[in-house]
């Protein structure tokens, strides 16, 4: 199974890279929303495992990030941008498999990016998953950085480049190979503009407020070795959620990115077997 680049046509009228993983007769459809530094390239293990379970992966390559040349590099106008461009990758989705939605999967940063998705439209997803998500960060902007972001909107340039602070591959993973890829990774964003980190900043309170609303079906899958995000205050906002069926999983030797552990069998597995589950309507609650 490989993908097939192409592009989808964004609400604004420009177009975004999109990398599709299509079986030949889909049983469901999934969209696939890749990390702050990431993108598409990072997540093929995955998208290659559901894709050979018959499901339909629309990987979206998030604007200005990974092969998006169209775009400034690491910026967007605003958080709802985001929400806007995902939705319309869902349409796609939906029209291409003939699915009346699909499921809606986020990592790291594009993990707070779904559950703000899931809430701005309902009515296009399935269910969500969600791998180590970047929710509750305990890795955080310091305070000068805040002040330089503050300083650049004030001054009316939006578009002045500031380091993403989760720079260290080792807080990724620890697999060595993995962590060679990270460091020489061409199309990983180092860094983003003022305007994008402030919008990023709001789209946690999105996020936050989308967990109080959000009844769709919900995996939410956590590294037990994770130092990027908090993993006791993400789990307590996914028990919150007022929907019938969750999955709370944690990978006790993991680290942050579950797809770059040495062995992520269980972890591959444990996504097809969500959407088998959805699929078929069999009860998934219980959490381990």
């Amino acid at each position: 199974m490989e993908p097939r680049d192409r592009t989808y046509a964004a609400p604004d009228g420009s177009d975004l890279p999109m990398r599709v993983w299509r079986p030949d007769r889909p049983r469901a459809a999934l969209v696939y929303l890749h990390g702050i530094q990431s993108h598409s390239g990072w997540y093929a293990a995955s998208s290659r495992r559901l894709a050979e379970a018959g499901v339909a992966v629309y990987q979206v390559e998030r604007r200005g990030s990974g092969v998006d040349r169209q775009h400034e590099r690491g910026h967007v106008d605003r958080a709802e941008t985001w929400l806007k461009d995902v939705a319309a990758a869902a349409e796609v989705a939906r029209a291409e498999t003939a699915v009346p939605s699909v499921h809606l999967l986020g990592v790291s940063w594009g993990g707070k990016l779904a559950l703000a998705c899931a809430a701005y439209r309902p009515d296009l997803y399935r269910s969500l998953l969600l791998a180590a998500p970047g929710i509750f960060p305990v890795v955080d902007l310091v305070f000068m950085m805040k002040v330089r972001i503050v300083q650049s909107l004030l001054a009316g340039r939006p578009l002045r480049r500031l380091p993403i602070p989760i720079g260290d591959p080792h807080l990724f993973t620890e697999n060595p190979e993995r962590v060679r890829y990270i460091a020489e990774d061409p199309l990983s964003l180092r860094d983003l503009t003022a305007r994008s980190l402030f919008e990023s900043r709001r789209l946690d309170r999105l996020a936050r407020r989308a967990g109080r609303t959000v009844r769709l079906p919900v995996f939410l899958a956590l590294a037990a070795r994770d130092r990027i995000i908090d993993n006791a205050a993400t789990a307590a906002l996914v028990e919150r959620m007022p929907t019938g069926r969750r999955r709370v999983v944690t990978y006790p030797a993991a680290h942050h990115t579950l797809e770059f552990e040495p062995d992520p069998e269980a972890y591959l597995g444990d996504l097809v077997a969500w959407v088998d589950a959805v699929e078929a309507g069999r009860p998934e609650g219980e959490s381990a």
